[in-house]
């Protein structure tokens, strides 16, 4: 019935889990379903039993699968189904929830709460170690040196690592002459949008979208204009073809790679639509790559500029969400309009850090930096599990989740009657930090949404928060409990 085809360099065990995983996915086991034994699995399987227990156990510990005493394992029955948002907004508006976002940002960054509310996937499994060797190694090269300032591009070596890295990861050749270095993937954002848009104009986002882009947006003088999106597909390539019909859109800022937070691939054909829709309407895309390595299945999707280099794409991405987010190390993949990305570069913050520039470039030629996001997809995928068996196991019936391929966060959607900011504030109260919905749209929408991260080591503290917040979302939902409303 289950058939394992070994890997190299993947934990026997892992690639057990791997296989059920695939099985339960694809519906071939369902709920309720009994495993195999430890001693057919094995046999069939070809591994030993202590592996196979280890993978079972492994299983029941993110609760996909139950152990019953005198009978063995089966597959848990989930209550979190896929979530659809059709996202039909078309009206180009300012900010509306800063104060808001201002809150949430003093709770994200506050090291007492559990941080359910923070998009930190690195910090699952943090490369401390291998990055201090790395600097160790780099401050006995280059003392001096390290402390000073950088090129206003960048350091030549990091920037040729970031390109090798691309060849390694989706076969393409990038110049590393067009890359420029920036103090973080936010700075690499600031940088494309004022390159391709000026104050007042109209930037299409996704629905929802990172909330950082839309304060940006909005800190800029811009007006933000949300394009329908599907949890599963990416941005409505349909509706932005008809909202590009109706009115003047300046430049897009999507993730067609891996967004957040629907955590979402957009599928290759629907990547050359979107491509070929843009390029006929002479609107240039600024694509928010900063989790594009972080796909569970170790396949790096292929950012839109490197689909179709006729298109004007400017790539942004950084080291905050795979490697240090302290470093404030990321990038503009900027093309032919490097120069221009470079003067704005220059004009705003001049350089970024040399010491942390020479380390994440001696972390990567290491191969230290692949062999991390290796283990740290499979951290990153077994948390995502555990998160959505405790909110099947915790949450009310009618929530409903994303099913990420990847990053850090989960998109729940809650009862009609949860108010996710009101949520919010008791979960900071009670010591955990959540994102409400409403900071993830330009109007305020998704008032009973909430983001959660398992982008943090797991532990009774994080299962604890998750419980908590499942009763509470339940008690808040009870006014709507049995009166006939659906949930959207």
């Amino acid at each position: 019935m289950l058939d394992l085809q070994k890997k190299d360099g993947v934990y026997l065990y892992r690639q057990v889990i791997d296989l059920i995983d695939e099985n339960i996915s694809s519906g071939t086991l369902l709920p309720g379903d009994k495993l195999p034994s430890l001693r057919k699995m094995s046999e069939h399987a070809g591994v030993s039993v202590p592996t196979v227990r280890q993978a079972y156990i492994e299983l029941e510990r993110r609760r996909q699968v139950e152990s019953r005493p005198q009978s063995g394992f089966y597959v848990r029955h989930r209550n979190a189904n896929p979530l659809v948002r059709p996202g039909p907004y078309g009206k180009a508006v300012s900010l509306s929830c800063r104060p808001l976002m201002e809150r949430v940002y003093d709770g994200i960054n506050d090291p007492q709460l559990v941080p359910l509310g923070i998009a930190n996937p690195c910090m699952a499994k943090p490369a401390a170690k291998a990055l201090h060797r790395a600097m160790k190694r780099v401050m006995a090269r280059a003392e001096e040196r390290s402390l000073g300032y950088s090129s206003t591009k960048g350091e030549a070596t990091l920037r040729r690592q970031i390109a090798l890295h691309y060849l390694d990861t989706i076969g393409v050749h990038v110049d590393p002459e067009t890359i420029c270095i920036t103090n973080g993937g936010q700075e690499a954002l600031l940088l494309a949008l004022r390159h391709v848009a000026r104050p007042g104009d109209v930037i299409a986002v996704e629905t929802p979208t990172y909330h950082g882009i839309l304060e940006l947006i909005d800190s800029l003088g811009m007006l933000a204009i949300e394009v329908g999106t599907c949890a599963a597909e990416g941005v409505s390539v349909e509706k932005l073809s008809r909202m590009l019909g109706e009115q003047k859109i300046a430049a897009c800022v999507f993730s067609t790679t891996l967004g957040n937070p629907l955590g979402t691939t957009m599928a290759d054909e629907e990547r050359i639509r979107l491509l070929d829709l843009l390029k006929e309407h002479d609107v240039p895309l600024v694509e928010d790559d900063v989790y594009g390595d972080l796909r569970f299945d170790g396949v790096r999707p292929m950012p839109a500029q490197f689909v179709d280099r006729d298109a004007r794409v400017l790539t942004c991405g950084s080291f905050s969400k795979t490697a240090a987010p302290g470093y404030r190390i990321g990038w503009v993949s900027a093309g032919d309009a490097i120069d221009d990305i470079a003067h704005l570069k220059r004009a705003f913050s001049c350089s970024s850090g040399l010491l942390q520039q020479l380390t994440l470039a001696d972390f990567i030629a290491s191969g230290d930096y692949a062999r991390y996001l290796k283990v740290l997809r499979q951290v990153l995928k077994a948390n995502a599990e555990r998160l959505h068996a405790l909110i099947a196991e915790h949450f009310p019936a009618r929530t409903r989740t994303s099913r990420p391929v990847g990053g850090s966060v989960i998109w729940a959607e809650l009862p009609e009657s949860v108010d996710a900011e009101e949520l919010f504030d008791a979960a900071i109260d009670e010591g955990i930090s959540i994102a409400p919905g409403q900071i993830f749209s330009p109007c305020g929408c998704y008032s009973n949404y909430v983001r959660l991260s398992y982008g943090h080591p797991w532990g009774p503290r994080t299962e604890e928060a998750i419980s908590w917040l499942g009763r509470e979302v339940t008690a808040r939902s009870k006014s709507d409990a049995g009166s006939g409303r659906p949930s959207r």
